[in-house]
């Protein structure tokens, strides 16, 4: 099986939700931190409005600052006609629109419905198309809603056949709640990918009930080889209930290294990344191995009593 591709969605997914401001240049720093350790893309930010985001609003100062590595493509949320012509101006390589599979979801998330939103991707696509610029359609609750309970998988279908009909070019497929189980996983990645044979699908996965590792595993046995996942395991949907942090990025690496499958990832540089983070956000991170270690780490025998 081909290397995986992480996917890191700190500085956007993590730092949006976060209590006070993380200044720009100390952005730019972790970013260029992250794009050293063998990470395939990074979510930079969102060019979303400030009065929605206020944490987000040096969107154009992080991008134009940060460095630029071969190999590590900069993506950023886009939700929007406007938000899509700022992220051309600063010379992405790819945007990401967001929507939900869920009438009640994107009213709450977006103040839109899933056709709204179609609707809306119609017109972003037809001003990026040409431009070189990757498209790619998060969608949101794919694995059920808070408010509306089960998400059907003819629904994620239907939604899924009418992005690519539009012109976007890779799919993430996201439990925005954490709702999913490795069973639900399995049997959702293996239909999609039968069904849109060649189709880059990206797992974006919430560790809210404490099986995002499991279910990111799940998906790997069935062929997904794209994961998002969160330093330190930042994040959460600020708009779904009880929606805590992404599947943590060091963790993530850590199990599958520790599997033998190849991430691509130096995992002691992430490490080291996501320990500058109580600092910069003012608080502990919910990840694991950066408190523990790698398994594989050994201690010296306690002195004898």
């Amino acid at each position: 099986m081909e290397t995986l591709q992480i996917n890191e969605v700190a500085p956007r997914d993590g730092f949006q939700s976060e209590s006070r401001f993380i200044p720009t240049d100390q952005k730019v720093a972790l970013i260029d931190a992250l794009t050293a350790t063998g990470i395939a893309r990074i979510e930079a930010t969102s060019f979303v409005s400030p009065k929605a985001i206020p944490n987000l609003r040096d969107a154009a100062e992080v991008v134009s600052a940060i460095q630029r590595r071969q190999g590590v493509d900069v993506t950023v949320l886009v939700p929007n006609l406007k938000g899509a012509e700022r992220a051309l101006a600063c010379g992405v390589d790819e945007i990401n629109l967001v929507m939900s599979a869920s009438d009640a979801h994107g009213r709450a998330n977006l103040r839109m419905t899933p056709d709204a939103s179609l609707q809306q991707f119609a017109n972003i696509i037809n001003t990026v198309r040409g431009s070189g610029v990757f498209i790619n359609a998060s969608l949101s609750t794919a694995f059920g809603c808070p408010f509306e309970g089960n998400v059907p998988e003819a629904r994620v279908f239907d939604l899924i056949e009418q992005q690519l009909a539009l012109g976007v070019e890779g799919v993430t497929l996201c439990d925005t709640t954490g709702v999913a189980n490795p069973v639900q996983v399995s049997a959702l990645c293996a239909q999609v990918l039968k069904h849109f044979p060649g189709v880059p699908f990206t797992l974006h996965f919430h560790n809210t009930r404490g099986m995002g590792l499991a279910n990111a595993l799940a998906a790997w046995q069935v062929g997904i080889t794209r994961f998002d996942a969160s330093l330190g395991g930042l994040g959460g949907c600020p708009f779904a209930p009880g929606a805590t942090g992404n599947v943590c990025t060091e963790d993530l690496v850590h199990m599958f290294e520790q599997m033998g499958v190849n991430t691509g990832v130096n995992l002691p540089a992430l490490l080291e990344a996501s320990a500058t983070l109580p600092d910069l956000i003012g608080h502990d991170t919910p990840g694991q191995v950066g408190k523990a270690g790698s398994a594989d780490r050994r201690h010296p025998l306690p002195a004898q009593a």
